[in-house]
């Protein structure tokens, strides 16, 4: 799996500025395929900085209704990055935070 597909996108909310912030855990929204190995060489290759932890979640999708028809969002994975002490914060999530 190449280091692009591992990782979709980094997830800005309050929760991730705040998490960024207090502990450097960097949250990102990753292939459902990628193991914690894959998240980490991803993320230490592209951003350049080096990771201690990597913890991930699965959040199932919404079911969702337009009137009688109802359907179903994918199901997605969060990836919870933490950067050793001393790194540095990604020039793209310092303002987020």
């Amino acid at each position: 799996m190449k280091q692009t597909d591992v990782i979709r996108r980094a997830i800005v909310t309050e929760k991730s500025s705040v998490l960024l912030d207090d502990k450097r855990i960097v949250t990102f929204e990753v292939a459902m395929n990628a193991t914690k190995v894959d998240i980490k060489r991803a993320v230490e290759q592209l951003l350049g900085t080096r990771v201690a932890t990597v913890r991930t979640a699965i959040s199932h999708g919404k079911i969702k209704r337009q009137g009688r028809f109802a359907g179903q969002r994918p199901d997605w994975k969060k990836a919870y990055v933490r950067l050793r002490p001393g790194e540095k914060i990604p020039e793209f999530l310092e303002g987020a935070g």
